[in-house]
């Protein structure tokens, strides 16, 4: 079948994907025996300081499609909608899957693929926001995103401020020294 085919993939405005997909952050997630473990799940909002967060995706994938391998990729965007970038490189986690038909199972039934992706502390900024973005076979769908905000703490400023300016030195032939430091 060609990708242009696979009702999988295939969305239009007037057509939602055939595949459905369920994501929450979360402090933790974990996947066993097929099933989705969600340990403070629906973060919408956290910090400022960094912390463990999670991403718990549940795709559905319907009967007919069992047994076909896919690809998906998880982006963290940010407020802009570009890559957020780690050491230059886009923070992108990524994979395979395929939905077999277990023994037993009502023809028709969908078929869940649990994901969980855990991250000790993702590199964000206090005041801003991002976005997870999830793409199966290279296309993805306004559903399959999960955004999130960083709070500010106090004495944290707001991601857009700079920093305030150096004291100015008391020695004007002296521009190292600082008053008060001798």
């Amino acid at each position: 079948m060609e990708p242009s085919q696979d009702p999988t993939t295939e969305v239009t405005p007037d057509r939602p994907p055939a595949v459905r997909v369920t994501m929450m952050l979360a402090d933790s997630a974990q996947v066993a025996d097929g099933k989705l473990f969600i340990l403070g799940g629906g973060i919408t909002a956290f910090g400022p300081r960094p912390q463990p967060l999670g991403v718990a995706i549940r795709i559905e994938v319907p009967w007919d499609r069992a047994n076909v391998p896919h690809t998906w990729r998880l982006d963290l965007l940010d407020e802009d909608g570009h890559p957020l970038t780690v050491r230059e490189k886009p923070l992108v986690v990524h994979g395979r899957f395929e939905a077999g038909r277990p023994a037993g199972l009502k023809p028709g039934t969908p078929l869940s693929v649990p994901l969980a992706i855990n991250f000790p502390a993702v590199p964000v900024t206090p005041g801003k926001s991002y976005t997870w973005q999830l793409s199966i076979d290279d296309k993805t769908h306004v559903d399959w995103r999960q955004s999130f905000h960083v709070r500010v703490g106090k004495g944290t400023p707001p991601a857009a401020s700079p920093p305030p300016p150096p004291p100015p030195a008391e020695d004007p032939d002296d521009p190292g020294r600082l008053p008060g430091l001798d």
